[in-house]
C-alpha cells in the first residue's frame, strides 16, 4: 500500500531513465582510458618507486659476517683491522709535533690552558740553576760507583749545597710566576702551589727536552 505518495507521470519517469542513463555512461567515460580500458583510481605518481634508506645512502649492506670462533681467528681478525706501522707512526708524529707547538688539542691536562703557556714563557724566558737537577743525580750515581771515600764526601757536599740553592730558587721562581700569572689574568682562578709545582718541574728540565718547546728565547721579557 502507498500512503501519502504522488504516482509518477509516464513523462517524468522517461525523463528519470534518460538522467541515469546519462549519469552512468558519464561515470563510465572517466573510468576508461583512451583505448577503452578501465582506469583505476589512483593518485598520480612521481614516476618511479621509492628508494630504500641503504640505496638512498649509497652504502651497500650484507649480512654480517660470522664472529671468530677460535683465538686465532680472532687474533687474524684484529691484525687485518689494526691500522698498518707507517700509519701508526705518521700519527705518533704528527701528534708530537702538534705537542711540541703547544696544540691545546693534544696537550696532556696539566699543560693546557692560555695560563699555563705564560707560567711556560716565563721560565723558560731565563736560566735556572735548577736546571743542574739531571746532571747533578747523574753526578751522585757515578760517585756512588767509584770507590773512594775523598770524592763521595766531596760530592756528597756539593749535592746538598746545590739542593739547597735550588730549593730557594725554585721557591722564589714559583712566587714570582704566580705573581706575574695573576696580574695577566686577573679574571682566572689561579691556585698558588698547583701553579708554583708547575713553574717548579719545567725548569728542572733541559731546555731541549722541554715539551711543550719553548716560544720565547733566553733574555725575553715576558
Amino acid at each position: 500500500m502507498r500512503f501519502l505518495r504522488r504516482s509518477e507521470s509516464p513523462d517524468q519517469a522517461g525523463q528519470t531513465t534518460v538522467d541515469s542513463s546519462a549519469a552512468t555512461d558519464a561515470t563510465s567515460t572517466e573510468d576508461e582510458g583512451t583505448d577503452g580500458r578501465p582506469r583505476a583510481h589512483t593518485t598520480p605518481g612521481k614516476g618511479r618507486a621509492t628508494p630504500k634508506r641503504r640505496d638512498a645512502e649509497g652504502k651497500r649492506r650484507g649480512p654480517a659476517p660470522p664472529p671468530p670462533r677460535t683465538q686465532r681467528e680472532a687474533s687474524k681478525l684484529a691484525k687485518a683491522n689494526r691500522p698498518s706501522k707507517e700509519d701508526r707512526r705518521a700519527k705518533s708524529l704528527d701528534r708530537r709535533r702538534r705537542m711540541d707547538a703547544g696544540d691545546d688539542r693534544v696537550l696532556l691536562p696539566r699543560d693546557r690552558g692560555k695560563v699555563r703557556a705564560h707560567v711556560r714563557d716565563i721560565v723558560d724566558s731565563r736560566p735556572h740553576v735548577i736546571g743542574l737537577f739531571l746532571p747533578l743525580a747523574a753526578l751522585v750515581l757515578v760517585a756512588a760507583l767509584v770507590q773512594n771515600p775523598m770524592i763521595q764526601q766531596y760530592v756528597t757536599l756539593f749535592t746538598f749545597l746545590m739542593l739547597a740553592v735550588m730549593v730557594v730558587e725554585g721557591t722564589l721562581l714559583g712566587v714570582q710566576v704566580l705573581r706575574k700569572a695573576r696580574a695577566k689574568f686577573p679574571d682566572e682562578q689561579i691556585k698558588g702551589l698547583p701553579t708554583g709545582w708547575y713553574a717548579f718541574s719545567r725548569a728542572t728540565q733541559p731546555r731541549r727536552m722541554r715539551v711543550p718547546k719553548p716560544r720565547v728565547k733566553r733574555g725575553a721579557t715576558v
